[in-house]
């Protein structure tokens, strides 16, 4: 699957749990570790692991991948599943404030939705 089409389909996995605030960073010309972040919002620890069950449990059952690694489980605030080209940070809204990855990628188009469903790259 294309990097940019895993991370629209994370994106829309976070928000049928009701993730807040999901965020797509393209870093294809920012980055030689990754080409998106994916950057969601939880408000409890149950939130967080069922975005991350809906998630891992999609991509898994429906699209036969798994992540390269994971971490954050448990009594966690902060979840990353690590699938390569797409990085997918599941956070409490406190710790995201704390880390603002979004403040350290700041140069980085955010892809949004375009009127069409179609993704589109703001700059």
């Amino acid at each position: 699957m294309q990097s940019k089409k895993l991370a629209l389909l994370c994106r829309d996995l976070a928000e049928n749990k009701k993730a807040e605030n999901v965020v797509i960073l393209d870093l294809r010309k920012l980055s030689d570790v990754t080409d998106f972040f994916v950057i969601a919002s939880a408000t409890s620890e149950p939130q967080l692991r069922a975005i991350e069950s809906e998630l891992l449990g999609t991509l898994r059952d429906q699209y036969q991948l798994r992540p390269n690694a994971t971490d954050g489980h448990g009594q966690a605030s902060w979840i990353v599943a690590d699938f390569f080209d797409v990085i997918v940070h599941l956070m409490k809204p406190e710790v995201r404030d704390r880390y603002d990855l979004e403040g350290l990628w700041s140069d980085a188009p955010r892809l949004t939705r375009a009127r069409r469903g179609k993704a589109a790259l703001e700059a």
